[in-house]
């Protein structure tokens, strides 16, 4: 089965939990998926099955959206819920104050990674280490966070809304709200992603291939016997000639191609797309 669809992953459970649960609903074994969410976030969630896994690094899914409820005053190792230890008694802020906070996110940003993470050390994922009580470090990390939403106070519970880079640590953006607030900490009640890029739930429905791909299409005019047996192609044949990735398609299937030093090689051959 090929299949590109978007899915959205209730908390609690892992992505990968997840998709053995969408295996067997599809009745395949080969699937997989992008932009991995922790067990505590929800939301939206990549699929591809079949040759389809074979897509995911030519989709136009940044930037990301995510939308976060941070409680404040609550300490906690995984800056959510999970681990909470203490919660401070506050006393509640100017809805002025907490707006200007919020924007001040936007921007370009370092900061120190949540040790509870999807990210992957030596093979494992972080919060794995993390509950196993190991010790580890994490890089800093540098995001963009291109814009801020302020969607609701209830004191002391905060909702925003961020559209940022690949890779960016919502939980550690309510920290850093948090602490422009003046407090040490900050922890998530909830999180969710809204979208991918252009992607967004729509009770997996199946993607139109052609209108995900982040590459532009190429034309071939030469023999197209040479695209669909996968033969060599002249740079010559193509109509556009400058280095890059580009697709071609091929009655029922796409071949993903890399024109480079003047040559084209295959990156993907035959991906079927019915």
């Amino acid at each position: 089965m090929n299949k590109l669809f978007v899915a959205y992953k209730p908390t609690g459970i892992s992505s990968n939990h997840f998709l053995n649960k969408l295996k067997r609903k599809y009745n395949t074994k080969k699937a997989g998926f992008t932009g991995t969410l922790d067990p505590f976030a929800k939301g939206v969630l990549i699929i591809g099955m079949g040759s389809h896994t074979k897509l995911f690094r030519f989709l136009n899914k940044t930037p990301k959206t995510y939308r976060a409820t941070l409680w404040l005053g609550a300490k906690s190792d995984s800056l959510d819920t999970e681990l909470i230890k203490n919660v401070e008694i506050l006393p509640e802020f100017e809805l002025k104050k907490v707006k200007e906070v919020i924007s001040s996110l936007e921007g370009n940003l370092e900061y120190e990674a949540p040790i509870f993470s999807a990210k992957k050390i030596n093979g494992q994922r972080a919060y794995d280490l993390a509950r196993q009580g190991k010790k580890f470090t994490l890089n800093k990390i540098n995001s963009s966070i291109f814009k801020t939403k302020f969607v609701s106070y209830c004191h002391p519970f905060l909702t925003f809304e961020a559209t940022v880079s690949e890779g960016t640590y919502i939980r550690s953006l309510g920290l850093l709200i948090s602490n422009r607030l003046g407090l040490k900490f900050g922890s998530l009640s909830a999180l969710e992603r809204l979208s991918e890029g252009q992607f967004v739930y729509e009770n997996e429905k199946v993607l139109d291939i052609k209108k995900s791909l982040n590459i532009k299409q190429n034309f071939y005019t030469g023999d197209m016997d040479n695209l669909k047996y996968g033969r060599v192609l002249a740079l010559q044949d193509l109509s556009i000639k400058e280095g890059g990735y580009y697709w071609l398609e091929n009655e029922d299937n796409i071949s993903i191609i890399n024109v480079q030093e003047n040559k084209v090689k295959y990156e993907l051959g035959r991906i079927n797309i019915c």
